[in-house]
């Protein structure tokens, strides 16, 4: 057999001819559309190693040390800058919490409908219910996880480890392939951040579990995992919320700490959903702040430029790209 799928006297008559010359085409055909679309691979390394040299220009830029990872969660493309060091999370670390507070309810261990009753006695700065009466009020633990996100309560927050436990969060994060996110305090413990106990994480580990909520890839059932979800996206300040405009579903958690700042989210951008996550520490608060919202725009800035283009680069709505069959480009 020749490489035209041939063999003998079935090669040499007419209708052998017109074989060949019906696979010769469309052999040609197939080189040039893989020729194609290595072209347009090419345009996208590009625009990606662009994206990448912009990070590192951003980290690089910053007096202090910063760490950065992107997740393209359409190509699973991942752009990093000193991505496996080690940081303090502040109150970031909550997202983990919450984690383990549905993956118990999905579990049966608790419902986010038990109620605890607020104490005054290990009340701590930072936080709305420590003007509650004491002894009188009890709020369900769906409710405190409410407030240790949006308005990041340390007192909520409390409440919830005691109910949880440090242990199971930080095993749960293990459990994920996130050995370096671990959950050793609670909020609001000086004594403990001079000893050095710190909650901590990495930017590669932040940003794969805020892919897995986004996925719902996570020990716990599709419902739980939603109403979790549901929780994260109500809108609240913060580098990567303010970097995308309203109606953009976002899910997201920033962490402060004296001269650290912390931002673990992800972007719901039609046509192009990403996940990231940004640290900064050794620098001034506010200053590192204001970095992780220029990451934050030039993270939404390259995914926009990529949602709703054709693999040829044109832009068109992201709903006629679907209604057409058409993908974005990988």
């Amino acid at each position: 057999m020749n490489r035209f799928g041939c063999s003998g006297r079935s090669c040499r008559g007419p209708g052998g001819l017109a074989v060949a010359r019906r696979l010769a085409a469309a052999a040609a055909m197939l080189l040039v559309a893989a020729s194609a679309a290595m072209a347009q691979d090419a345009h996208r390394v590009i625009l990606g190693a662009k994206f990448q040299a912009r990070l590192e220009e951003i980290g690089n830029g910053l007096p202090g040390v910063m760490g950065i990872r992107v997740v393209d969660l359409t190509s699973g493309q991942r752009f990093g800058v000193n991505d496996t060091l080690v940081f303090p999370q502040g109150s970031a670390i909550k997202v983990a919490v919450l984690v383990e507070l549905f993956r118990q309810a999905s579990e049966g261990k608790l419902s986010v409908d038990d109620r605890v009753t607020i104490s005054t006695k290990d009340f701590v700065t930072g936080s709305q219910i420590r003007y509650f009466k004491d002894g009188t009020s009890a709020m369900s633990l769906h409710d405190l996880a409410v407030l240790m996100i949006i308005v990041s309560d340390n007192n909520a927050t409390n409440l919830l480890i005691e109910r949880v436990g440090m242990q199971n969060a930080t095993r749960t994060m293990r459990e994920l392939g996130l050995p370096n996110t671990r959950v050793q305090r609670k909020m609001i413990q000086p004594q403990e951040s001079a000893r050095g106990n710190e909650n901590l994480s990495t930017p590669s580990e932040a940003a794969r579990l805020m892919e897995r909520i986004y996925r719902c890839d996570l020990p716990m059932s599709a419902a739980h995992c939603a109403e979790m979800r549901s929780i994260l996206e109500i809108p609240h300040d913060g580098p990567i919320q303010q970097s995308v405009p309203s109606g953009i579903r976002v899910g997201q958690k920033t962490g402060t700490i004296t001269g650290v700042r912390t931002n673990w989210g992800y972007v719901d951008l039609p046509g192009r959903p990403y996940a990231l996550a940004v640290m900064g520490n050794y620098g001034e608060s506010d200053e590192i702040s204001n970095t992780i919202g220029v990451v934050a725009d030039a993270a939404y800035a390259y995914f926009m430029r990529l949602g709703g283009a054709t693999e040829y680069g044109t832009r068109v709505p992201v709903q006629l790209l679907r209604e057409q069959g058409g993908r974005p480009p990988r």
